[in-house]
Formats: structure tokens, C-alpha cells, sequence
């Protein structure tokens, strides 16, 4: 990289790093699963990185409350970055926070569906502050609409329209939100491989590494998803499904869909993930329903996924793979904050809760 591509990341790469350090220790992780309940939680979470958005009456931290507030710590982390990132680089961290828009727009799709109120559908969203098409008014009349096809009409000023519209034939003779919902999804993920490719040199290879393998490895467990849950045909799967990838292919896809065994071709893709070596043989031959074996896959992916992260803070630091990574880490973190949350507010026992969490972090 140019000295003029060093200082455009100076600042936000100290800023990054700045973050990086305030991402939960293995201490605090501990400190968190062992809480006895919901108000202890609360107690520890305030010591955290998160304590300033949960100053709230406590009567308003219901479960769901708490996760909105843990979210909008997510929110304000892409905000500051998206600000400071140079372009090219800062698109694609936008287009990455679209996904929460999608999100958004699905939990709507499904508030329609269920004649849901505003006030039931709102703390479901995530706070989206900037950088948006979908607004809270847009919500609020796409739930009043009171059809899903109304609620479709009224996205035609967003970039989801055009999607939805192809895939309403299907929801209506099907009467199910899939075929919108997959649509939303496989649309989001073009956008985003096309927003790789429009980096070049270091930028372009952080984020094929990172972000491409992040689109592998949901097309992964997406048609590993369909296969064992929904029955669904071959060819529905790999319609279902994206044809691309950095290093999961169409063939890959087509043998998951086709019925090879599920171990095999993520070790073919992924030789060294030793974590599937942990997964006991004989649920890899369990026909139904293969939970335990998708959870296990599923956990040794996602855990391939934030050793690439930790690694892109090794070595040149002048990339926009700093900024990806530590996004990608605080989604993770998001995610199993949010397992122990609800796990908290109905009592699981710690073994069981240790057993969910999509990482180990201790």
C-alpha cells in the first residue's frame, strides 16, 4: 500500500484497535455464564463495555429490552467506523450493515403476516441510526397495510423492492414467507460479493478472506439446512442456494444436495478445520434429524471464522480487514450475548448453557 492508502487507515485503524481492546475477556465471558440469574447478569453487563446503554429504569430491561440496548453498541461501532473508513472500503462496510436492514425488513414480512402491533415488532428490529432505506415510519405503514402484498408495495422506494417483487408469485401460492425471506438473503449476499470485488490489492484479499469465507460458510450451512430440517429437493437447494463462492463451489453445494456425506465435503473444502475431528462418528450417520451434528458443524465454522479475524490484527495493519474483523468478532460476541441473556431469564442451568454458545470464549 501507498503512503497516501497508510494514512487514510491511520486513524481508523487506531481507532479499531482502540475497540478491539474493550471486546469481552475469557474473564469477563466466565464471570457472565456463571451469573445466577437475569438481575446478575444485568449487574456484570453494566461493568462492560455495554454499561452505558443499559442505563435504564430497571422495570425496562425486560430480556428483549436488553438485547435491543446490547445491539445498539453494535449499531454505533459500525456508525463510527463506516465514518472514518476510506472509500472503497467504507461501501462494503455499509453494504455489510445491511444485513440488519434484511433483518428488519423479514422480522416486518413476518409482523404482517401474524397481524402484529408496532409495539410488538419494534424491540425485534435492530436500531438502525444511519446509512438506511427501511425507517421506523416505513415499518409502522408496511405493518398497518395489512396484506404481505400491500406491505411489498410499500418498499418500492428501497433497493428490496425489485427482489420481493419476483418472489411474491411464489409466496402467494405458497402462502409462506420462504420464498421472500430466501430471496432477501441470496440478494444481500450478491450485493456483498460484488462489493469484494470492487476493492483491490490488500483491501480486496482481507475481505474475500474474511467476508467470502463469512458468505461460504452461511451457503454451507444453508444447504446442510435445507437437506436435513426440510426435506427439500436437490434441485430446490441449489436454487435455494448460491453459486458461487471463494472456496465452497457449486459442486460443493451439488454433493451436500445430493446426499454425500456432510463431514466429507466440508473437510474437502476446509482440510485443516480440525474442530470436525471432534464430532463423533456415529452422528454422522444419523438420518434424522442430525441436530447435534449440525450444531457441531456449525460451531467448528464459525470458530474457523473468528481465527481468521484475530488473525487479520497480525502483520500490516494498513487494510481494511482490521475494520472487518473486529465487526465480525462483535457480531459474534452480540450473538452469544444474546444466548446467555435469554438463557438467564429462564433459568437454563450453566452446563447447558455453556453447551449453546456458537463459540467458546473461555
Amino acid at each position: 500500500m501507498g503512503h497516501s492508502g497508510v494514512t487514510a487507515y491511520a486513524q481508523v485503524n487506531a481507532t479499531t484497535r482502540a475497540l478491539y481492546a474493550t471486546l469481552l475477556t475469557p474473564e469477563v465471558w466466565r464471570a457472565l455464564i456463571q451469573t445466577p440469574d437475569f438481575d446478575a447478569l444485568l449487574v456484570q453487563l453494566e461493568k462492560t463495555a455495554y454499561g452505558p446503554y443499559l442505563k435504564l429504569d430497571r422495570q425496562m430491561l425486560t430480556p428483549r429490552r436488553t438485547v435491543y440496548q446490547l445491539r445498539r453498541y453494535l449499531a454505533q461501532g459500525y456508525e463510527k467506523l463506516i465514518r472514518l473508513t476510506p472509500e472503497p472500503g467504507c461501501q462494503l462496510l455499509m453494504q455489510l450493515w445491511q444485513l440488519y436492514e434484511v433483518d428488519n425488513l423479514k422480522a416486518t414480512l413476518r409482523g404482517v403476516e401474524t397481524n402484529a402491533s408496532w409495539d410488538e415488532v419494534r424491540r425485534l428490529l435492530s436500531p438502525m441510526p444511519r446509512h438506511i432505506t427501511l425507517t421506523n415510519d416505513d415499518i409502522q405503514r408496511m405493518l398497518a397495510s395489512g396484506s404481505i402484498v400491500r406491505a411489498i408495495e410499500r418498499t418500492r422506494h428501497t433497493p428490496y423492492y425489485e427482489t420481493l417483487t419476483l418472489a411474491v408469485a411464489r409466496y402467494e401460492t405458497e402462502k409462506n414467507l420462504f420464498p421472500l425471506e430466501v430471496a432477501l438473503d441470496l440478494d444481500y449476499r450478491r450485493g456483498l460479493w460484488q462489493g469484494i470485488h470492487n476493492l483491490k490489492g490488500a483491501d480486496y484479499e482481507q475481505a474475500l478472506r474474511l467476508v467470502g469465507t463469512s458468505i461460504d460458510v452461511d451457503n454451507l450451512l444453508w444447504a446442510v439446512r435445507y437437506r436435513v430440517y426440510h426435506r427439500l429437493s436437490v434441485q430446490e437447494i441449489i436454487n435455494y442456494t448460491l453459486a458461487f463462492g471463494y472456496q465452497v463451489r457449486d459442486a460443493d453445494i451439488r454433493a451436500i444436495a445430493e446426499g454425500e456425506d456432510i463431514i466429507t465435503v466440508i473437510k474437502r473444502i476446509y482440510p485443516r478445520l480440525e474442530a470436525l475431528e471432534d464430532i463423533p462418528a456415529q452422528t454422522r450417520e444419523e438420518v434424522s434429524p442430525q441436530r447435534r451434528q449440525l450444531a457441531l458443524i456449525e460451531r467448528a465454522l464459525h470458530r474457523y471464522i473468528i481465527k481468521l479475524c484475530r488473525g487479520a490484527f497480525l502483520g500490516d495493519p494498513f487494510h481494511i480487514g482490521v475494520q472487518l474483523a473486529y465487526l465480525m468478532l462483535l457480531e459474534y460476541e452480540l450473538r452469544d450475548l444474546t444466548v446467555i441473556v435469554e438463557a438467564k431469564a429462564s433459568r437454563l442451568p450453566v452446563e447447558r448453557l455453556a453447551s449453546m454458545l456458537a463459540v467458546e470464549w473461555w
